[in-house]
């Protein structure tokens, strides 16, 4: 099965959409949310592909190489936006889409 298979980037992917989307709320919450506007706008793309791969791999979707591999693109790219902000949540949130891309890679 692939969700078997899978099993270690399902969780990463699921961590991955859940920081991100904890990151997308924290960011419309700081004083300048101008400033925050990428970072919002990465989060949410970066948790919409994590959830969609995630829902692919259960179903076995014969697009996970490739879905995989525009996941790792959007990881690297909200995770090198997060990482330009101090804040707490947008660090972790980096580190958690650096994990994920690294992990999408391996499957892409």
């Amino acid at each position: 099965m692939a969700h078997e298979q899978h099993a270690e980037l399902l969780k990463v992917l699921h961590e991955c959409m859940t920081e991100c989307n904890h990151c997308f709320d924290a960011c419309l919450k700081e004083d300048d949310v101008k400033m925050m506007a990428e970072c919002i706008r990465l989060d949410r793309e970066c948790a919409d592909i994590c959830g969609y791969l995630e829902q692919a791999i259960s179903r076995n979707s014969p697009f996970v190489a490739q879905l995989a591999k525009v996941c790792a693109e959007i990881c690297e790219a909200c995770g090198n936006e997060c990482k330009q902000h101090d804040h707490d949540h947008c660090q972790r949130c980096a580190e958690a889409c650096f994990k994920c891309a690294e992990a999408c890679r391996k499957v892409a």
